[in-house]
């Protein structure tokens, strides 16, 4: 090559590599706007939310905002079901809107859907509830569902015939894991894998598998480490919690959503204003568990939301029967010429008085614990035999508390990095509870104080004057003894001061 012709390729690359710094600067100017409009769009409807209603109230709508991975099948369960009757539950949408909510009279909508789903709810009439959790233990939790229920499908021969299965399923108008977001992405894609590491070892022969950290059994399944820098993975898991809660996950309802989380996770330093938009939704929110501290954020949700279920219970049985008694009355007045259709309607409502009240029955914050607690150790107890049941498949690879701790520190951190916003949020989340914790434990103490004057107001109310009299003399007696050996002790200590 002459010397023009290697001159003239210089230019060229350096031209190319200007082109592209331009190029790359105008791609991060125009992401910072897009980002910028939403958070500011974001950001207003917070605060009119936040100026038009009582976060503190529920509301006719409760919408859970279910954060995969989180433990929310067992609030929706043990909780939620026992609260709600199955008429005032919205039709079932943990894989897609199947109702117009401004028109379905329905007060329980539990979802994965993000919080964009709020854009087609009476906002006004909606209270929202979520639960945090910390991000290592989420992802690390999100991989090992995501491969149970993968393994589920290796009782088939092949990947054709488990694909047909599934389809199956569908058919028969079930809605099964395969249809919920995120897992409609993410078991599929599991499942081709292991499918595909079987079909290897078949090919191999008799593989022998030494290393007993399931995280990183490579014969048997994806290692975590190669699953963490997927594109699935980084579109989907990595700070899925905040994009849920800001309503931009790629399941979202948002047109712009999917512009809005590219350049986010494209360009880490925009994160900053999506955060602050999930942070504000946080605080929203009528209530907010967290994981980690399953015993007390049970309580506080039994005490925050559902004494406010069971309130408005109480208030629909006294309008049945306030109902049903005028009914009666009627009835007793046309009793002469009364007909047979008044006596079926009033049936009718003694019916729905009573289901109302079967439901509920005296359902107090403290039975609606107890009826927790039975109800999760049966839940936990199913589920730990469904998952050993399917890991059984891909057998010696098991995930437990234990062979949690063989993850490397390397990959934790890698989780931490890769999560760095869901890392902020629980780190707020956090806050919140303890603010509510505290707040719901003083209401207990003022309650339980006010409790314990009505029962002393009750217990003199009862008094005539002449056992008042004689309770207030022993009581004033008892005092003056106790001042009088105060007086007494005090008196002795002096006086061995003096002799010392």
């Amino acid at each position: 090559m002459n010397p023009i012709s290697e001159l003239a390729l210089v230019w060229l690359l350096l031209l190319c590599s200007v082109l592209a710094a331009s190029f790359g600067e105008l791609e991060f100017d125009h992401c910072e706007r897009v980002v910028k409009k939403w958070a500011d769009a974001s950001s207003s409807s917070s605060r009119e939310e936040h100026h038009n209603k009582d976060k503190r109230s529920l509301q006719d709508l409760l919408f859970f905002l279910h954060v995969p991975r989180t433990g929310g099948r067992t609030y929706f369960n043990c909780f939620l079901r026992k609260l709600y009757d199955n008429a005032e539950e919205c039709p079932r949408s943990y894989d897609k809107l199947r109702f117009d909510p401004r028109k379905e009279k329905c007060k329980l909508l539990a979802t994965h859907d993000d919080y964009s789903l709020m854009e087609m709810l009476p906002r006004d009439k909606t209270s929202v509830m979520t639960i945090i959790r910390d991000p290592v233990a989420r992802v690390l939790s999100t991989y090992e569902f995501s491969v149970e229920v993968a393994a589920r499908f290796l009782v088939h021969p092949n990947l054709t015939s488990a694909a047909m299965m599934a389809g199956r399923i569908r058919k028969n108008n079930v809605i099964s894991t395969l249809d919920i977001w995120p897992w409609k992405y993410l078991v599929p894609w599991m499942r081709e894998d292991l499918f595909a590491r079987r079909d290897a070892r078949k090919v191999k022969g008799v593989v022998i598998i030494e290393d007993n950290n399931p995280y990183d059994m490579e014969e048997m399944l994806m290692p975590l480490h190669e699953y963490l820098d997927t594109p699935t993975a980084h579109d989907i898991i990595h700070n899925g919690a905040t994009f849920q809660i800001a309503g931009l996950t790629n399941n979202s309802h948002l047109a712009e959503a999917h512009e809005v989380r590219h350049c986010v996770q494209k360009h880490k330093n925009l994160g900053e204003p999506v955060l602050q938009v999930a942070k504000r939704r946080l605080d929203s929110m009528l209530y907010v568990g967290l994981t980690e501290e399953h015993r007390e954020s049970a309580s506080l949700f039994a005490h925050v939301v559902g004494s406010q279920v069971l309130s408005q219970v109480v208030a629909s049985n006294l309008t049945a029967k306030n109902k049903t008694t005028k009914s009666e009355e009627s009835d007793t007045v046309s009793e002469s010429g009364g007909s047979d259709e008044s006596k079926i309607q009033n049936g009718t409502s003694e019916v729905a008085s009573n289901k109302i009240e079967g439901k509920s029955g005296n359902m107090t914050v403290k039975t609606l614990m107890e009826v927790y607690e039975g109800c999760i150790t049966h839940l936990w107890k199913s589920q730990g035999t469904r998952r050993v049941n399917s890991l059984k498949r891909i057998s010696p690879a098991n995930f437990t508390k234990e062979t949690r701790t063989r993850v490397s520190r390397e990959v934790i951190e890698q989780i931490k990095s890769l999560n760095n916003l869901d890392v902020e949020l629980y780190k707020y989340a956090k806050e919140i509870f303890v603010k509510e914790h505290e707040l719901v434990s003083k209401k207990k103490m003022v309650s339980t104080s006010k409790r314990s004057i009505a029962d002393l107001q009750n217990v003199f109310g009862e008094m005539d004057d002449e056992k008042l009299w004689k309770f207030v003399s022993v009581a004033l007696m008892l005092l003056l003894l106790f001042l009088l050996f105060l007086f007494v002790n005090f008196r002795r200590r002096r006086t061995s001061k003096v002799k010392i």
